[in-house]
């Protein structure tokens, strides 16, 4: 028998099947996900397979959305994409106060995550950068840029560096710069920006000890 509701007279929500029918269109929106995330960090099928163990196959029918996506599969692929598994999933809001922070992506396998939300004060983002050719830039204010991964190549001037992970640079911008992947292989790093120029205080440095 067909039930409505007695008090406005619309047809009751089912909670199961609405539930399976929320699961339903968050699973079939993440082959779509993987493939922009894929494409979007310049990766190939076969590279990506490298570097997760996951055969070429299987992540080509995760893309297209005939394979199922299991904790097994969407793990690996998180931490080589260097992504929140929830990133992924696109998870419903579940009432967690933390900040869900949202990629920019630029040119392909350019990625700009904003860490914080503060006009007129330092800025901090988490990059990830792709080959490019050097463009020298001028503006104002004062940058540090601090390598996470791979190896960034920074050209101050006619000077030239190349930094590693842990390896941390900061300059002025009014002096023309670029920086960029020191190879073939993206960079990732943290880079901080102060428009007004701000410069580092150092509170504390190396402990000395004496013979």
């Amino acid at each position: 028998m067909h039930r409505t509701d007695p008090v406005d007279g619309v047809d009751p929500v089912d909670p199961v099947g609405a539930a399976d029918t929320d699961v339903e269109e968050i699973l079939a929106g993440i082959g779509p996900r993987l493939r922009a995330l894929r494409r979007d960090r310049g990766l190939t099928l076969e590279a990506l397979a490298a570097a997760t163990g996951i055969s070429v196959s299987t992540l080509s029918r995760l893309e297209s959305g005939k394979r199922r996506p299991t904790l097994e599969l969407l793990i690996p692929l998180a931490r080589t994409h260097r992504v929140a598994l929830d990133q992924l999933v696109a998870a419903p809001a579940t009432g967690d106060p933390r900040l869900h922070l949202k990629p920019h992506h630029k040119e392909p396998g350019n990625v700009l995550v904003p860490l914080t939300q503060y006009p007129g004060r330092v800025q901090v983002f988490k990059q990830v950068l792709a080959h490019r050719e050097p463009k020298l830039v001028t503006h104002g204010g004062y940058e540090w840029l601090y390598v996470l991964a791979g190896e960034l190549r920074l050209i101050l001037g006619e000077r030239e560096f190349t930094l590693r992970p842990g390896e941390v640079a900061e300059f002025d911008t009014g002096e023309p710069h670029w920086f960029g992947p020191a190879g073939a292989h993206a960079v990732e790093i943290l880079h901080l920006f102060g428009p007004r120029g701000d410069q580092a205080v150092v509170r504390t440095g190396p402990s000395t000890t004496t013979p």
